[in-house]
C-alpha cells in the first residue's frame, strides 16, 4: 500500500475511529489515545502485507474494541464509591448508566467480561445508538430475538456490576 493512500485514510478515519475508543474509555483521554494509536499501528503492519481491507473503519473498530477489552480485563474496576461525588447521572430503565463518561471504564469493565456477542448487542444499541431493528439487520437475527437477548445481556452486564456496587447497589 502506498503512503498517500495511507495518509489519506488516516486524515479521513482518525477522527471517527478516536470517537469510537473515547466512548469506551471513561474519559481516560490518554488510553484513548494510545489504543487509537495501536490499532493505526496494526492497520499499517497488516495492511502493509495484506493490503487494505473492504472496510476499514470496521477493521479499526474491531481492533479498537478488542484493545479497549483487552486492557479492561487486566485492571480492577473502580467502585463508584471512588467517583468523584455529586456525579450526576442518567440512566435507562434498567438503572444502567450509557452516557456518564465517569461510568464508562466501569461498563466497559463489565462488558469485558461478558461473551464477545453479548457486548457486541450491547455496545451497538446503546453505545452506538442503533434501534433494535438496525441492530437485528446487521446481526441477522429477529427483532424479537434482539430485543430477548439484549435483556438477558443486560442482565448479565447488571451481575458482573454488581460484583463492583454490590447487590442492588446504585449504579448511578
Amino acid at each position: 500500500m502506498d503512503e498517500q493512500t495511507l495518509t489519506k485514510t488516516y486524515r479521513e478515519l482518525v477522527r471517527p475511529l478516536y470517537g469510537y475508543v473515547a466512548s469506551r474509555c471513561g474519559g481516560d483521554r490518554s488510553l484513548a489515545e494510545d489504543v487509537t494509536q495501536e490499532a493505526w499501528l496494526r492497520a499499517v503492519e497488516a495492511w502493509g502485507r495484506k493490503g487494505m481491507p473492504d472496510h476499514p473503519l470496521a477493521w479499526l473498530k474491531t481492533v479498537a474494541r478488542n484493545l479497549v477489552f483487552n486492557y479492561y480485563r487486566r485492571v480492577r474496576p473502580v467502585s463508584l464509591d471512588a467517583l468523584p461525588p455529586g456525579l450526576e447521572a442518567t440512566t435507562n430503565e434498567d438503572g444502567l448508566d450509557w452516557g456518564s463518561p465517569d461510568h464508562a471504564s466501569l461498563v466497559s469493565w463489565g462488558l469485558a467480561r461478558l461473551r464477545p456477542a453479548q457486548a457486541r448487542l450491547l455496545e451497538a444499541f446503546h453505545l452506538e445508538g442503533l434501534s433494535v431493528e438496525e441492530v437485528a439487520r446487521e446481526t441477522g437475527l429477529s427483532q424479537r430475538a434482539v430485543e430477548g437477548r439484549l435483556r438477558r445481556a443486560r442482565q448479565k452486564l447488571r451481575k458482573q456490576l454488581e460484583k463492583v456496587v454490590g447487590p442492588g447497589g446504585a449504579l448511578t
